[in-house]
């Protein structure tokens, strides 16, 4: 039934460790609803509700909140009402596990930790009273690589998008501690400089934040003055770290839709329940085409 799947979710990714901004848990459905298929995604948009209706779902699971604000009505007047009143008409509820999953074990964060095969990791802000869980988390490469080596391993490793992956930093530099926040986490730069990572991978980057912590960077590395820091400290890390990678907010949270497949369905087995789920394939990042800039004219001959 809808509300023991809807348990077991809340028992993965506890409702209470939400930020009181967030609005997560069941959306929609009926709790006495039989559940016998399960759609996993990131984003609560048509394409996606289309998917998990030609599919047969019972349940669409996603990451981000259809409403992150209170509502009054859910009409089917606006896009947001018509996707609740279509996945209601199929048949179909929708359970939301947004930034509660982000701290969790086996959530986003480890997630796409995993992904990189990050060594070591411990939480970037770990969440009070526990060493296991919070925001982001910082490990160890198997082996020092260059920033553009490890920029290619990331492109490899995350869904293809349009913007692709996004680098600040000198492509040759030497790389080997990695900070990771899946979404949006130019929030969290003066927790990233403090663990001192060499690089840190996250979403959303905006051009002011980004060119800061760059310039604050590169004149800490002169001055020895960052932890971590290359100079005067006796390392030979060519300096001005971090350096950023930045992936379309999409990719970096598309990994931990597995590892919530699988734990629902070893969760529900525990009580003697199965169901079938799926990870949904669909591309919702909304970006859909990008043009380079045009190079520069060559020089007149003489």
């Amino acid at each position: 039934m809808l509300g023991g799947v809807a348990r077991s979710l809340d028992a993965l990714y506890p409702p209470s460790t939400a930020e009181d901004w967030d609005a997560v848990g069941l959306v929609a459905g009926d709790p006495d609803a039989p559940v016998r298929k399960v759609l996993l995604a990131v984003d609560p948009v048509e394409d996606v509700a289309d998917e998990a209706l030609e599919w047969g779902a019972d349940l669409l699971v996603t990451h981000h909140p259809l409403y992150l604000r209170p509502v009054h009505s859910v009409a089917a007047t606006t896009f947001k009402g018509a996707l609740v009143h279509r996945l209601i008409r199929g048949g179909c509820g929708l359970y939301v596990a947004h930034t509660n999953a982000d701290a969790a074990r086996r959530g986003v964060a480890d997630a796409l930790a995993d992904a990189l095969d990050l060594l070591h990791r411990t939480p970037l802000v770990p969440a009070p009273g526990s060493g296991l869980t919070g925001t982001g988390r910082v490990g160890r490469l198997a082996e020092p690589t260059t920033l553009r080596a490890f920029a290619e391993r990331v492109a490899s490793v995350l869904p293809a998008t349009v913007q692709g992956v996004r680098v600040a930093g000198e492509l040759d530099a030497r790389v080997e501690s990695v900070a990771v926040v899946g979404g949006s986490g130019d929030s969290l730069f003066d927790a990233v400089r403090a663990s001192g990572a060499d690089v840190y991978l996250t979403s959303d980057l905006r051009h002011h934040p980004v060119s800061e912590l760059r310039e604050r960077a590169r004149r800490e590395s002169r001055t020895g003055g960052a932890p971590g820091a290359g100079g005067p400290d006796g390392t030979d890390r060519e300096a001005a770290t971090p350096y950023l990678v930045d992936v379309p907010h999409f990719a970096s949270e598309w990994p931990w839709l597995r590892y919530a497949a699988q734990d629902l369905v070893r969760a529900l087995a525990e009580r003697g329940t199965s169901v079938e789920t799926r990870v949904s394939t669909t591309v919702t990042d909304p970006w859909t085409a990008r043009f380079a800039s045009a190079p520069p004219p060559p020089e007149p001959t003489r």
